[in-house]
Order: C-alpha cells, then structure tokens, then sequence
C-alpha cells in the first residue's frame, strides 16, 4: 500500500513517530533521509520563502523520485540477463548431448526459436564444392531439402560477405527472396541472419531466425545467437565428422555383405534387402535413431557366417536334404564368431548377438540356442521378420515369388508362435511404396514414380485387409499397382 502512495504523502507519514514503523528498512536510507530533509524545510520556511526552496530544491526531489523508476530498469536487465545465461547453459547442454546431424539441427533450431521468440528458424550449412547452402531441416517445411546458390537471397548474402543482418522489414530490402514465402503462403516479416564460423574462423553455414513475436529483433538477440552459433559450429562439424565415419563404416560392411551374398546370384542384394526392411518395422516400432542404426548394422552382417557354408549347398538348385539343412544352419554359429572377434565399439557392442539370432523363435524352437520369447534380443526378433519377408517373396533356385496371399497367410500364422506379433503388426504399417522400393532394389530405375506416390497412400496392412476380405473387391487400383511390381510385370 505505501509504494502507492505520493512522494509527499510519504514525507508526512514519515514525519509522524506512530507512522514512521510502517516503512521498511530499504525505505530508512540515505535518500529518504535527504528526502526528509527536504520536506522539514519545506514545512519551516515562510510563505515568502516558499518559490525561492522550489526553485533550489525542486531538481534534487525530481533526482530522488527518478531513482526508484531507474532501479527498477537495472533489475530488469539483470534478470534478462540471468533468463538469456540460462538458456545458454541450457542449449549447451542440449546440443552437446546429441551425435546425430539431422536431430542436432533440430534440437538448435528449437532452442534458438524459443529463446529468441521466433515462428521460424533453419540452420543453412556450407556445401563449399557445389557453392549452395543446404539444409534438410527448417520449420514449416519439414521433409524436404532446401538448397540454393549462394548468390541467393538473405542466407547466401550473409555466409559470402561474413556479415550480420537484422533486418526489419524483408520486402523493403532487395536482397530478400520472396520466392518460398510465394510457394508456401508465409508471409516473412522480418529476419535476423548471422554466419555460423569454425575455430577458423571460416563461414560453414548460416542461421536464419524469422518473425519475432513481439516486434523486432534486438542488438541482445543478435548477441545471443551469435553466441549459440560459435557453440552450434563446433557441435556440427563434429556430428558432420561422425556422419563421415558412419557412412565409410556402413559402405565397408555394405560391400562386405554383398560380397558373401554374391556368392550366390539369386540371394545377391539379400543382405541390403533385409537391412531395409529391419529398419522399416524398427522405425514403426518407435526405436530410436541410435537403436536403428545397431540393428541397420547387425542386419548387413547376419550371413557373415556364411563363409563357412560349402557353395555346393549354398547354390543347391533343388531341395536341401535334411544333413544339407544342417550344415547351412551352423552358418549362425560362424556369424557369432566372426563378429566377435571384431572391435566394435560400446554402442555396437550387441551387434554379435543381434546378427546371430535371427533364426531364434518365439515358441523356442529356433536355432543355434533355442532362445525363447524375450530372451531373444528384440533386434534379433525384426531380423526373423525381415528374414523370412525376403525368404517368401524372392525368387529360389527351385521356385519363383511365392504368390502373395500365401506370404500373408505364413505371416499371420507365424504371429506368437514363431515371430514376435507386435512386430510384424508394426511391419504390416510400412506403406507400400517403401514395400515396393525394397522388393525391388536392384530394378528402382524401372519404378514410376507416379506409382510410388500413389502407393504411399496405402500400407501392407489395407492390402492384407482387401486380400483376406471378400468383400473388398480384389482388382482395386492400389492392388493392381502393387501387384504389377511384385510380379514384374513391366
């Protein structure tokens, strides 16, 4: 109540001795004291004196009743401050956590698009063969990637000249490019863009912040994310490095498992095929990046083992005898072995036990070890799935691609009992261009691409339904499409 009250008002109070407990001790300082200094002169002059203590006076109480307004704005500042220090600390601790390029980028967008209080943001990286900056991440065009020359637009003014630009109204400058606002229907209003520099010093991409929610962008955001894009530098060209080592890694292993597939024409691109598919029914199943990636890893070499197997068995063009079977079963056993004695590192490190149970089942009845239910490793269950998927729907020596209402009909009955069902009931969302893009992974320049967008429309499952259905008729469009790549019909 007494902060409302006027400056004067408080002076009589004060002087009052009942009164004077009701302020607090800030309020007994210094410059209440001056203040009531001033006020007892004002009480004890004579009228005739009273314009001439105005006159003197007056700067010094307007001084006094500025001080409190001013205090008030360095608190404000400093809590700005403390909220911006933390969210700093907070984006450090983010973005360090992640290894991964494309959900890194995400990461700092967003914490770059709620610190800043913007609707958009797109982290830009430096193609420096090509001269384009590129992004496969940017609010409210998500899935596509962007590219353009540098010679283009905001984004490519700032990575050439190094320069920061706050600029507050887009249209007005004619650097801007209204083209994707023209395409998208967004309308940009103004654009904070800074250079992302390496240790350096060189330009390696360029943040893009658009529309700030309450007005313009100020010199403390320009500060604040030219702070976030030296710590966002160091985190990207570290997760670009990692990204480099995946890639040399997977193409060895790639190259590997299409060495030992090719050891056979007929089973040639099996291995890539079943890596396809597993990471298809894991990425249904909700399982992270880094899971995805150990499973993509243990689906290349699962055959590995089949080193071991005597090619006169492996290319056998009639029926395996039952001492035949039983030597291409051990093939797991060799996988196991040969994987072991490899160096993988702590993350990879279930890739040996992965890749060696993809012939386990549910009701025990598998093999090497007859691991049953959960005992089987999860990735080694997806693995059976895709197995046994690649199995019934490729050509043999001694048959051609099953018919596919018998591929569904061994599916649904090996749900439980042999193959994990939550599995393949995620298996069965996979939409039916990624279906066909994998059956058909050797013939992709043959897929029309008017077919492959028509099909994603449709999943395995709502062609499951239309074939088991008999009321469903079964020469709809989408089951046509399908079936015209399964049985190469073109």
């Amino acid at each position: 109540m007494l902060t409302r009250l006027s400056f004067w008002k408080k002076g009589e109070l004060y002087n009052k001795d009942s009164m004077r407990n009701l302020f607090s001790s800030r309020d007994r300082t210094k410059d209440f004291t001056n203040f009531n200094f001033i006020y007892r002169r004002w009480r004890e002059a004579p009228m005739s004196d009273s314009s001439n203590f105005i006159n003197t006076d007056f700067a010094k109480i307007k001084k006094l009743e500025e001080k409190p307004h001013k205090y008030e704005q360095e608190l404000q500042r400093t809590r700005n401050l403390q909220e911006r220090l933390r969210a700093l600390v907070t984006v450090i601790r983010n973005i360090t956590e992640e290894l991964y390029l494309e959900p890194l980028l995400w990461r700092i967008m967003d914490e770059v698009k709620r610190i800043l209080k913007a609707d958009r943001c797109t982290v830009f990286l430096l193609d420096e063969e090509k001269k384009e900056l590129w992004s496969k991440v940017a609010h409210g065009i998500e899935g596509y990637e962007i590219r353009f020359p540098l010679s283009k637009g905001i984004a490519g003014y700032v990575a050439k000249t190094g320069e920061v630009l706050n600029i507050s109204n887009c249209y007005q400058d004619p650097r801007f490019n209204p083209e994707i606002d023209r395409k998208t229907g967004y309308h940009t209003r103004n654009i904070l863009c800074v250079p992302m520099r390496n240790k350096l010093g060189e330009v390696v991409g360029v943040f893009q912040v658009l529309n700030k929610l309450d007005g313009a962008f100020t010199d403390d955001d320009v500060e604040m994310l030219l702070l976030i894009s030296t710590i966002a530098a160091s985190q990207i060209e570290n997760a670009q490095l990692y990204e480099e080592q995946r890639k040399t890694f997977n193409s060895l292993i790639e190259t590997l498992a299409s060495t030992i597939d090719a050891r056979d024409p007929l089973t040639a691109g099996h291995s890539r095929r079943i890596m396809l598919y597993a990471d298809e029914i894991a990425k249904l199943a909700n399982f992270s990046i880094e899971e995805r990636e150990i499973l993509r890893t243990a689906a290349l070499l699962h055959d590995i083992g089949k080193i071991g197997v005597r090619e006169s068995i492996l290319t056998k063009k009639s029926k395996l005898t039952p001492s035949e079977y039983e030597h291409i079963k051990s093939h797991v056993v060799y996988t196991r072995a040969i994987l072991k004695k490899i160096h993988f590192s702590w993350k990879f490190r279930q890739v040996p036990q992965i890749a060696s149970s993809h012939h386990e089942k549910m009701n025990g009845s598998g093999y090497p070890e007859g691991l049953k239910g959960d005992a089987i490793p999860v990735g080694g269950r997806i693995l059976a799935i895709a197995d046994l998927f690649d199995a019934l729907t490729s050509k043999r020596h001694y048959a051609d691609r099953m018919k596919f209402e018998k591929v569904v009909q061994i599916l649904e009955q090996g749900a439980d009992l042999e193959y994990d069902a939550e599995l393949i009931e995620a298996f069965k969302r996979i939409p039916l261009d990624r279906l066909v893009l994998i059956l058909e992974d050797e013939n992709s320049q043959h897929l029309s691409q008017d077919d492959l967008h028509f099909l994603s429309h449709y999943t395995l499952n709502d062609l499951v339904q239309t074939l088991q259905n008999s009321n469903f008729p079964k020469d709809q469009l989408f089951v046509q499409t399908f079936m015209k790549y399964y049985f190469r019909q073109y």
